[in-house]
């Protein structure tokens, strides 16, 4: 059974937006984090510390709006940030236990 994904947006205390996502993301409900991204126009930053899963369909997703997003998230995700090349295309924080790792742009 997959954990439900709830994604909560909100804004940072410098003002940017935020989305923070939570559950599985998978090719069942990657539609909804994309319909989510859509709805935010310029930067975003994007909190996956709450995600369990991140399959090939989120990571699609992400890839599609790499331009504009900065990533949280856990060492769980590290791997599959990585070895998709996402990691190297926008800056992420939390990927490691000891530094966050930026991409110059």
């Amino acid at each position: 059974m997959t954990t439900p994904l709830t994604l909560t947006p909100g804004q940072r205390t410098d003002g940017s937006a935020s989305l923070t996502v939570a559950g599985e993301i998978d090719m069942s409900n990657a539609r909804l984090l994309a319909e989510a991204l859509d709805r935010t126009t310029g930067p975003l930053v994007v909190d996956l510390t709450g995600v369990e899963y991140l399959d090939s369909a989120g990571l699609s997703v992400l890839f599609a709006h790499s331009d504009r997003l900065e990533l949280i998230a856990t060492p769980l995700l590290s791997p599959v940030l990585t070895i998709s090349g996402l990691a190297d295309i926008t800056t992420t924080h939390g990927l490691t236990a000891d530094s966050s790792r930026s991409s110059e742009r």
